[in-house]
Order: C-alpha cells, then sequence, then structure tokens
C-alpha cells in the first residue's frame, strides 16, 4: 500500500506530538525515561512528494519525573540550556520508501553542535486533516559535547521516540 500525502505547508500540532528520551545508566541497571513538553515544527510536502521542514524542541523541558535530575540534565554536563535552548532537526529530505517507510535525512543540533543523521519513520496516519509519522532512533551524546559520565555510570547511546502529527498550515 502506498499513501499519498498532499503537497504545501503543514505545521506540527504540538499537542498530539511527542518527543521522548531514555537511556541506561547506574552501569546499565538503570533505564532513565523522559519526555520534551515543548515541541513544534513545521514542513512542506513537494510536488514531487518529497519533504523538508524542521522540528525544535525546547531542551530545558524535558521531565524525567526527577527534578534534581531534571536540573542536572540542564546543566553544563548535559544540555546547557542557558547556553543552547533549542535543539532541532532540520530535514533535508525525506519521502516514502515503500508502503508507510518514510526515509528521512537532516541534520541534528544540540548544544550548538550539528551532525547529519538519516532515520526511517512510519506513517501512521495520511489524510486531508493531518499526517502522523512515528519513528525511533539512537544517538550518541558524547557526539554532541555530553562526555560527564561519573563512575563510568552511562553506556551506550540515548533512544529517541517521537510521534510528530502535522496538520494543515493555516488551518
Amino acid at each position: 500500500m502506498t499513501v499519498a500525502v498532499d503537497t504545501g505547508l503543514w505545521q506540527l500540532d504540538a499537542t498530539a506530538s511527542t518527543v521522548a528520551l531514555q537511556h541506561r545508566t547506574m552501569w546499565g541497571l538503570v533505564t532513565v525515561k523522559g519526555a520534551f513538553g515543548t515541541v513544534g515544527g513545521q514542513g512542506e510536502v513537494r510536488s514531487d512528494g518529497s519533504a523538508v521542514g524542521v522540528v525544535t524542541v525546547d531542551a530545558a523541558s524535558l521531565d524525567t519525573k526527577n527534578a534534581k535530575r531534571d536540573e542536572h540534565l540542564r546543566s553544563a554536563h548535559f544540555f546547557d540550556v542557558d547556553h543552547h535552548p533549542e535543539i532541532t532537526f532540520s530535514v533535508r529530505g525525506a519521502g516514502l520508501r515503500d508502503g508507510d517507510t518514510v526515509n528521512v535525512d537532516g541534520q541534528l543540533t544540540v548544544r550548538g553542535i550539528s551532525r547529519p543523521l538519516s532515520l526511517t519513520a512510519r506513517l501512521t496516519e495520511a489524510n486531508t486533516e493531518g499526517v502522523t509519522l512515528d519513528t525511533e532512533f539512537t544517538v550518541d551524546r558524547t557526539q554532541f559535547g555530553m562526555a560527564w559520565n561519573q563512575l563510568g555510570m552511562m553506556r551506550g547511546p540515548a533512544t529517541i521516540t517521537a510521534t510528530l502529527r502535522f496538520v494543515r498550515a493555516g488551518a
């Protein structure tokens, strides 16, 4: 089944979108989970079916349900929100591969450091009302200047999961 998405401008519906992360800590014994409370973005589906756009996340809006840990994650050891308040993913190209699979190529910027990122998303809904994408990918936090690791407690990459719902811009 191939899904067609209407061309034009689309706006992220923040009330129906989530961006979350999880990372193993305590030498792999505990998984810390959190969600970003503030996300935004927009995109354009072009006449050839490809898409471009940007998703932004307020780094200070990360909530792991532990105030002390959240404060530490906002510090210079991790997201350094005083100097780098936003995390952005700029989509340079996206398109349906087959069925509901979308290949996405872009640039992830965290703490002012940009790295190319390619990921696969699943188109879970596409109609005149909106477009919803689900994705899960991993990120090596050290590539973005987050090398703090007291006693070697943190191992491996962070896993990011996102459900992003877009509606027609101006709707």
